[in-house]
């Protein structure tokens, strides 16, 4: 008896990688119209897997390039833009033979794809280091130092000490192990795209929490960066305790309180 094509449907959602070529081979003589769209729809996901195991590929250059020193890391911040809450920093090492897909600069990917590749990232890694600096600290000693501090923590938080780190387009002052600046690196290097991703998911739920404390600013949208609706509650309602001093004179008189 010949399967309904809902079912077939429902195979195709359910197979694996491996199994989407059987799911061709099974297939492709079914002459139904239904049945031939989504054995097309098989082979252009054969496809997008194939040019996307040969971009992740090309993203292992650098860890190829410094296979030898053991443990590779690679560190990526997020949070230098925002006016509000802190600079983040994601430190992480990757196994030799890591094969997680669609890693990319954070930016790149979508929330729910972020939230996705973070899990498989925290399961995965070898090891996984999270730095913060905070409003205060940006205000205190600037945004670059900040960051910097932040990148440092990372590092100091792994559980395996790394043997090179490879860094988005930045040098860290303090620190003694050897280090590959790397410019647009976390479109470039998996490890850098792995940091980037981390650091960014953590701070995007810091920012939600924050939105919680203070609703009136929608810190679960705008992340603390400087959308108008954040600009125009900033101006109504005046700083809250986690503003950037230094960030917000452009916006506001400080003098005033």
């Amino acid at each position: 008896m010949e399967k309904k094509i809902g079912e077939i449907k429902n195979e195709l959602k359910a197979a694996s990688e491996s199994e989407l070529p059987v799911f061709v081979e099974r297939y492709e003589n079914d002459e139904r119209s239904g049945v031939q769209a989504l054995v097309e729809k098989a082979r252009k996901n054969i496809d997008a897997l194939k040019k996307e195991r040969q971009r992740i590929e090309q993203m292992k250059q650098y860890e190829k390039e410094y296979a030898s020193y053991g443990y590779i890391c690679g560190i990526d911040e997020v949070g230098r833009g925002p006016l509000a809450g802190p600079v983040v920093a994601g430190a992480v090492i990757l196994p030799k033979d890591c094969n997680i897909l669609y890693l990319n600069d954070s930016k790149q990917l979508s929330e729910k794809k972020r939230e996705e590749l973070y899990e498989v990232i925290m399961k995965e890694a070898l090891a996984v280091g999270i730095g913060y600096a905070s409003h205060q600290r940006i205000d205190e000693i600037n945004i670059l130092q900040a960051t910097y501090e932040a990148m440092r923590q990372a590092v100091s938080k792994l559980s395996v000490k790394p043997d090179i780190l490879l860094n988005d387009a930045v040098t860290i002052p303090g620190i003694d192990i050897r280090q590959v600046p790397i410019i647009k690196g976390d479109a470039k290097s998996v490890s850098i795209a792995a940091a980037s991703i981390v650091a960014k998911v953590t701070r995007d739920r810091l920012m939600v929490e924050y939105d919680h404390v203070y609703p009136e600013y929608h810190f679960a949208d705008n992340k603390g960066y400087g959308a108008a609706v954040h600009i125009e509650a900033l101006k109504k309602y005046g700083p809250t305790p986690i503003h950037r001093r230094s960030f917000i004179r452009n916006f506001i008189n400080l003098e005033q309180e």
